[in-house]
């Protein structure tokens, strides 16, 4: 009969099923950012993102509010041979005229038993970190604040909803001015309890709350919180569940007796599935439910007493003595009989009957939503079957004698495919305050060290400034006669006297060498009213045993890919002009005559320093005998990107590659080159700026990371500049600072693994992908702006050295706004920068945009244009080979 009367609370797994999925609908809405103003489920961010990693230590205090009672923590968190934890709590009332009075009340309440629990703990000159539960709906920007957005569990009181409650504790505590306290984090008590486990057992990922109130948190990815900047990562969302149903999502499973209970509440409409589940209503429930049978003669003989009319006198702890399996009709005569309605036998079976309806429902109830937040888990994690933990607390899931066994058993048969561990909280939610306090104060100081660790690669302004005096002193060592030999940047002479004038024209072949892969081109020119460049390509690999082997190997294969290409486009009985990409320090006897200086990124071949590479190129095609080629010039890959762009734009006059390497050339004055005879005209100059540093001269900026990754380079104490900046070392001084971090306990619970101490393992590609993730992200950009400002500083110089030593004088396409006067910049010049693409390193997080400001605040006086070179270096070889045959014509 009470099955047929409560048929509405009996709920089949098919509707469970059901309610699960609208939960994970509404899960949705609250993590969008679009609909999360209209969703009742609020899904708040709570800016905890990381559980307990075992390395916590201090001295902490926790407060936590959320009921009748007040508790405050003192949690001694050492590490001897283990983590342990030592708690002392002290537990204060919450009056009811307090809980509904005004705001300034309620938080001088809170600050008077602080100052209590201070006093008897003898802390009160200490300031030491506090953890604040506060168990209500709050937004969270960050982990030190709450803006309450609505009371609940008959909280009331007036001027806090819409304020920010740490500001409100600061306030009264500043108030009593007796002692100090430095509130580091709010927290949820589901977030708490989450955190309690976690200490516990890494896998919690989950907090639930079954108690006065009902609330779930668990740790969702970043890239589905829209309402939170960042990708990268975990932080924990506070659902507050509780209000599901607040837009009419329930109403097909809400009773009567349900929203009877919703209009005699203190919030009527809000927290509806709350009022359905939580231990604060069921007492409640369970009530309106027996004065409905008794007054249709279903319970008492029909009898009703006033004791069984007034509200809260049938309380959620009488149904749990009640479902007792042994005493339980013994505590149910007792109870009823309290409320004078002299139960017989049957009445007491009836009502324990009534009590598991109620009671039973909750725990289905709190299974669906807790079913929909596993079922998100496991699709977060991309696994067939998930296991978690799940921390629980509340006076209800702990005191009922069924309802721990029933909500587990429920959970499992609605997710099958999830293995989920309930661990109970033992010591409340206090306990998980104090130990996301923990985690903020671990970070917060694992942040300072690692901010004082970075501050080298923080860069000054001033520093830069010397950065650029220095490279500038550097640069006219090399193009003095008198100081080449001794000087570190060579600034060599490159024979490139012009840029392309636009009346090149024919076929060229073009080889490209400076990196693992090693490219041949065709390149069509055609000049006239419709100049076009047509290019044809094929990339070969060499190999790393080529790499470092004898140079005949080295050339013998670079000879083999050109006989591959030729035969591949048709063209081997040609014997067509080519231009030879070489990107390694040469010093230049004439256009098509580089002496290796030495090798750099990875390239160890015997037998080619000291040596002319266009000798040995052409000694590899002689060994050949297949084909000939008319090698007209050698030029470095920043030569050849400046004349790729010079092609397009005639202003381009800096050449940069900001890539596996790094070097920049520009257009010389002829009277500024001392190693080259004649006054007239200009040429283009290597800087070589990769070797800037060579002699010392950067000591004062480089790091311990840099030193260690110049140690195990292949040339130590070479291209130390280069190493402070470019792709090839980037990954690997990151690497070298993760193992410093994880050494000194700040990553990866201190564990370094094979894979790390693994030299380049660590890519420079790697640094783009990640630089948003919050720890690695500090390191990654730091290293990144620093790298990126020191170019813009040695770019800043090469353009301010060709304005000044230009001297006014006019050239075709410059703006011609400035003059030398007293050794001082007057006006302004427009330079163009040619960028060589692809830019492993100009695909970073603002990368490009940081260069260029910086260019611009240490050159104010210069107008650059940065011009993305499309078709790489390869295309300018090609173009120099154009420009030579059409000089070398023009002198025949």
């Amino acid at each position: 009969q009470i099955d047929k009367y409560l048929y509405a609370m009996r709920l089949s797994d098919e509707t469970l099923i059901d309610i699960m999925a609208r939960f994970r609908r509404e899960m949705k809405n609250g993590l969008s950012r679009d609909f999360n103003p209209t969703a009742a489920v609020k899904m708040l961010p709570t800016f905890v993102r990381s559980i307990p990693d075992g390395s916590e230590k201090g001295d902490f205090i926790a407060l936590d509010l959320g009921g009748s009672y007040f508790r405050i923590l003192r949690v001694k968190v050492s590490h001897e041979k283990k983590q342990t934890v030592q708690m002392e709590s002290e537990i204060y009332n919450t009056p009811e005229d307090i809980m509904h009075g005004s705001g300034t009340r309620l938080f001088d309440h809170v600050a008077e038993c602080l100052g209590d629990f201070m006093e008897k703990q003898q802390i009160k000159d200490k300031k030491l970190p506090v953890g604040f539960t506060f168990s209500f709906p709050c937004r969270q920007s960050k982990l030190d604040e709450g803006i309450l957005i609505t009371w609940t569990k008959r909280f009331k009181a007036s001027g806090v909803e819409g304020a920010d409650v740490v500001r409100l504790l600061n306030k009264a505590i500043k108030k009593r001015g007796d002692y100090d306290a430095d509130i580091m984090a709010v927290v949820n008590d589901t977030v708490g309890t989450m955190m309690t486990c976690g200490f516990d057992d890494q896998r919690c990922e989950v907090g639930l709350i079954i108690g006065t109130g009902t609330n779930a948190c668990y740790m969702e990815e970043m890239r589905h919180i829209d309402l939170v900047e960042g990708d990268e990562g975990r932080m924990c969302i506070n659902t507050e569940w509780g209000a599901f149903g607040d837009d009419g999502s329930l109403e097909d499973i809400r009773t009567e007796f349900d929203r009877e209970i919703d209009r005699g509440s203190l919030n009527p409409g809000k927290q509806l599935f709350e009022k359905m589940v939580s231990g604060l209503y069921m007492g409640e429930l369970v009530r309106l439910i027996l004065v409905k049978m008794a007054k249709e003669g279903l319970l008492f003989e029909g009898r009703i007493t006033p004791e069984l009319l007034t509200k809260g006198k049938f309380e959620t702890k009488h149904v749990s003595a009640i479902e007792k399996s042994k005493e339980g009709l013994n505590k149910a005569k007792e109870i009823l009989t309290r409320l004078g309605v002299e139960p017989s036998h049957e009445d007491c079976i009836a009502v324990q009957h009534v009590c598991t309806i109620v009671s039973f429902r909750s725990a289905n109830l709190v299974a669906s939503t807790l079913g929909a937040i596993l079922n998100q888990l496991r699709d977060n994690k991309g696994v067939g079957r998930l296991r978690t933990t799940v921390g629980v607390d509340g006076s209800l899931y702990k005191m009922h004698p069924q309802y721990a066994r029933r909500l587990h058993k429920t959970t499992r048969r609605l997710v099958p495919d999830s293995e989920v561990r309930f661990l109970l909280s033992e010591s409340g939610s206090g306990k998980g305050a104090a130990m996301v306090t923990a985690v903020a104060y671990r970070l917060s100081e694992q942040h300072r060290l690692i901010d004082e660790t970075l501050a080298e690669f923080k860069l000054t302004h001033e520093q830069l400034l010397q950065v650029k005096k220095r490279m500038r002193a550097e640069m006219e060592a090399g193009l003095k006669k008198k100081t080449h030999e001794t000087a570190k940047v060579k600034m060599l002479p490159t024979f490139v006297r012009s840029t392309p004038d636009g009346t090149e024209n024919g076929d060229f072949l073009a080889l490209d060498l400076g990196g693992t892969n090693f490219r041949v081109l065709l390149v069509k020119i055609r000049s006239g009213k419709r100049r076009t460049v047509e290019m044809h390509n094929k990339i070969y690999a060499i190999p790393i045993e080529v790499m470092q082997g004898t140079g005949e190997e080295l050339f013998d294969h670079i000879v083999t890919c050109i006989s591959d290409f030729l035969d591949y486009m048709g063209i081997k009985g040609a014997r067509l002009p080519l231009g030879f990409t070489f990107s390694f320090p040469c010093k230049q006897t004439s256009l098509d005559a580089g002496i290796l200086l030495n090798w750099t990124k990875g390239f160890k071949a015997t037998d080619c320093e000291g040596e002319d590479v266009v000798y040995l190129l052409r000694e590899g095609i002689k060994r050949r005998e297949e084909f000939d080629l008319d090698v007209v010039a050698v030029v470095n890959d920043t030569v050849g990107t400046m004349m790729t762009c010079a092609y397009e734009d005639p202003n381009c006059e800096i050449g940069l590659i900001v890539g596996t390497g790094s070097n920049a050339c520009y257009m010389e004055e002829m009277r500024n080159i001392e190693m080259v005879d004649g006054e007239q005209g200009r040429m283009c100059v290597n800087t070589e700026w990769g070797a800037f540093g060579d002699n010392g001269c950067l000591d004062d900026i480089r790091t311990i990371y840099d030193k260690a990754v110049d140690d195990y380079s292949l040339n130590a104490g070479k291209q130390r500049y280069e190493k402070m900046i470019s792709g090839m070392y980037l990954g690997e001084i990151v690497r070298n600072i993760l193992i410093d971090f994880t050494k000194r306990g700040f990553l990866f619970r201190g564990q370094i693994s094979e894979t790390l101490k693994t030299r380049h393992i660590f890519e420079t590609k790697f640094l783009s992908q990640i630089e948003s993730a919050e720890m690695l992200g500090a390191s990654l950009e730091d290293v990144s702006v620093r790298c990126v400002e020191e170019m813009g500083c040695c770019e800043a110089m090469a353009g301010e050295s060709r304005s000044l030593k230009a001297g006014g004088r006019r050239t075709r396409g410059l703006v011609p706004v400035f003059g030398v006067h007293g050794g001082r910049l007057v006006g302004r010049r427009r330079l163009d920068v040619d960028l060589p693409h692809p830019l492993p390193i100009v695909s970073f997080h603002s990368f490009s945009r940081i260069m260029h400001q910086t260019v611009k605040d240490l050159a104010p006086n210069c107008d650059v244009t940065f011009l993305l070179s499309e078709d790489g270096s390869g295309k300018g070889a090609a173009l120099i080979t154009a420009v030579g045959c059409r000089l070398r014509d023009a002198e025949q």
